[in-house]
């Protein structure tokens, strides 16, 4: 079916908001600081919520908390001056009940307005005061007995505020930009034949775009409100799916420009045989479904773009070490890189423990690594004699350069810049001879690319901020694994947690105490990790106390960890630096201070760190009374499962994608409309219509991403 471009439209939907009556570039110069520059930008800043100005309520029937538009005449005025300046005024109404508008900002000319006997609109939420219910700072207008007052036929829109231009000023623009949308099919960009028949997830019919923004900047009075205040009408699910929609095609271009590049195909598997028969340990489910995907991605000669996502534990990084040796057995290298020295460090024991029994040669490149010793390992990378190579950011540094880097693995993904891991996989990234003419293997040899993650994402998050990856999850633990034991405990019970830790390390065990803050601080009720730290040695003098948090130098920190993994320290006090730590199997109780402060991808993450070994292990979340509903529904979740993938998924409930992802990877927190937690139902909708545009009109999905995700390039785990 030919689909109508909409050419003329979109020139109107790109004209300068300074088109608009009142827009100077003074104005326009604010607007533009909030990323409105156009008309179409005009459209879709959208209301964050609605008064409802088209009735008016008897004051004597006014609910306290409950935002309402009165009417009545002035009774009487009083401007305090004792202790700060104060204006008063009352109105009453036929209803005989009065109301009390208070001001604590006020003008002189302001004053004058309100003459006993005038008459007086206002709106806001009404409270209890000293005197009956008042609303502080209403918005109000005088009214002329002989003037128009009839009220407005459709709810009013409150925009988020933009500095330095009022509220009514910022109504009156987008109100000027609606009135120039153009007609529904040159507004639209998804083609007849793909909203033809299509239906929401609850049966409604999809509206026109045209009717969504009306409906949304100017719903009627009828309208069901409570469904536009939680978003769930059909109007911002129209929008909230095409919004969906840009974001999952901007992503997937991306990984179709990514795979338009060759990638040397490792297809021989026999050194991982080799490495699994001399693990002391069987693979698990999970673990044998996982690299048979990744297996078959390294054998395509397009690059692999594959998140493998699992729990603390569940050995993600012995199936990294099998994709690196698909590499190795091709004659080329992999590089592993973690966030932390120690992290790392790790890595590579486990890594030489495994590979250099097979003449696998693992070499070790981090900012501690200097002089001769540092030249000899640059020397090996670039020869090819190092095979696999464990480093920090240092391997991204300007002098480090591979000889054939085939696979760039990215441990705790979410922890590096996206410009550090593109830095990584430029390492490997070579231009193709001038002879291979082959157009679909693009202009470029790259790595195939494997990021890993201990923080479980939520299927409906995965397939949103990873749509240009493919998404692996290790589902099951090792085992032989015990699960830690988690309980909430008041703050007052703190000297019994210290004769718990007394008698765990008499046995021989370690044990840790997370606090949220290294200084004291009278702002926020927390213990500080020093003065956790002085007052755990005074208790405990015949336990051995560490230190380590973030303010410490890298060395020093460093060092207490490994002191604590070697089993020299007995009691380690961290902030939560150790969140992504060492693998220290002898710990087996976590207590976290203040644990109320903390998300439950953190106390989830900070849990892991016991459990590791065969002794059973306790985690014992120490909260500040009184609880807040949020706080108390994360400790009852970390009480009542272990399953980091549960956890994630209510993780995302209680607080939202932005603060699980991070903007600077995703940029998801920017939605205007859609909400991943609400609308995950849209997700596999999106999907469908993204792949189906792509196929059938390119152009109108360039256009959908132009719409709502602007030029910028966006890089998710690129």
């Amino acid at each position: 079916m030919p689909i109508r471009k909409g050419g003329a439209s979109v020139d109107l939907q790109q004209q300068p908001i300074s088109a608009l009556k009142g827009v100077g570039p003074r104005v326009a110069e604010k607007l533009a600081a909030r990323g409105l520059a156009t008309l179409q930008d005009l459209w879709l800043q959208l209301p964050r919520q609605y008064e409802d100005r088209t009735a008016i309520v008897p004051i004597r029937l006014l609910q306290p908390g409950m935002a309402a538009q009165v009417e009545g005449r002035v009774e009487a005025v009083e401007r305090g001056f004792r202790y700060r300046p104060m204006l008063r005024v009352a109105l009453g109404d036929d209803s005989h009940g009065t109301l009390v508008l208070r001001f604590f900002h006020f003008r002189a000319a302001q004053v004058a307005q309100f003459q006993v006997g005038a008459r007086v609109r206002c709106y806001g939420t009404p409270r209890p005061g000293q005197h009956g219910l008042e609303i502080v700072h209403p918005s109000y207008r005088l009214l002329d007995d002989a003037g128009d007052d009839a009220l407005g036929s459709s709810l009013d829109p409150v925009y988020p505020a933009i500095e330095g231009l009022g509220p009514v000023s910022l109504r009156r623009l987008i109100a000027q930009a609606l009135d120039r949308l153009p007609d529904d099919e040159a507004l639209e960009l998804l083609p007849r034949a793909l909203r033809d028949g299509f239906r929401l997830p609850d049966g409604s019919a999809l509206p026109s775009l045209r009717d969504a923004l009306l409906t949304v900047h100017r719903p009627a009075h009828d309208a069901d409100v409570a469904a536009l205040l939680a978003g769930r009408h059909p109007a911002q699910r129209r929008l909230a799916l095409e919004e969906l929609l840009a974001h999952h095609l901007s992503l997937r271009r991306q990984r179709i420009a990514q795979q338009a590049h060759a990638a040397p195909a490792l297809r021989k598997t026999a050194l991982a045989g080799n490495l699994r028969k001399r693990l002391p340990f069987a693979l698990t489910g999970a673990q044998e479904r996982v690299f048979a995907q990744i297996r078959t991605d390294l054998a395509k000669p397009h690059p692999m773009l594959r998140l493998v996502q699992g729990d603390v534990g569940s050995g993600k990084t012995v199936v990294a070490a099998l994709a690196a040796m698909c590499a190795v057995e091709a004659g080329k290298q992999a590089a592993l890189m973690a966030p932390t020295e120690l992290l790392a460090e790790q890595h590579l024991n486990n890594l030489r423990g495994w590979l250099e029994p097979l003449g696998v040669r693992v070499a070790w490149l981090a900012g501690k690594v200097t002089g001769k010793a540092r030249a000899k390992v640059l020397e090996e990378v670039a020869g090819g004699q190092a095979q696999v190579v464990v480093g920090t950011h240092a391997l991204m540094q300007e002098g480090v350069a591979f000889h054939d880097l085939a696979l760039a693995i990215v441990d705790e993904q979410h922890r590096f810049g996206v410009h550090q891991r593109l830095a990584l996989r430029d390492k490997g990234t070579v231009l193709r001879q001038a002879q291979d003419e082959r157009p679909e293997a693009g202009d470029a040899i790259v790595p195939h690319q494997l990021v890993m993650t201990a923080t479980p994402i939520p299927r409906t998050l995965a397939m949103a901020a990873y749509a240009d990856l493919d998404v692996s999850a290790i589902d099951e633990l090792p085992p032989g694994r015990t699960p830690v034991q988690t309980v909430a405990l008041s703050g007052e019970r703190r000297p019994d947690l210290v004769e718990r830790i007394r008698k765990a390390c008499a046995e021989g065990r370690q044990a840790y105490w997370v606090c949220t803050l290294i200084d004291d601080s009278d702002e926020v009720i927390a213990q500080a990790a020093q003065s956790t730290f002085e007052d755990l040695g005074k208790r405990l003098p015949e336990v051995r106390v560490g230190l380590v948090h973030g303010r410490m130098k890298a060395a020093e920190k460093q060092a207490t960890m490994r002191a604590f993994k070697d089993g020299t320290i007995d009691l380690l006090v961290a902030t939560t630096v150790i969140e992504v730590g060492v693998d220290v199997p002898n710990a087996s109780l976590m207590i976290i201070e203040n644990a109320e402060r903390l998300g439950l991808a953190q106390l989830h993450q900070l849990r892991g760190r016991v459990g590791r070994g065969r002794a059973a292990s306790s985690c014992v979340l120490l909260y500040q009374a009184p609880l807040s509903q949020m706080a108390r529904q994360r400790l009852e979740t970390m009480r009542e499962t272990n399953d980091g993938f549960v956890i994630a998924e209510k993780d995302l409930e209680l607080r939202g994608p932005g603060e699980l992802l991070g903007t600077r990877q995703t940029g998801l927190a920017q939605f205007r409309v859609a909400d991943l937690a609400r609308d995950a139902d849209l997700l596999p909708q999106v999907h469908d219509l993204g792949e189906r545009l792509l196929q059938e009109s390119p152009e109108l999905a360039e256009r959908v991403v132009a719409r709502w995700v602007g030029g910028a390039v966006r890089f998710v785990a690129a």
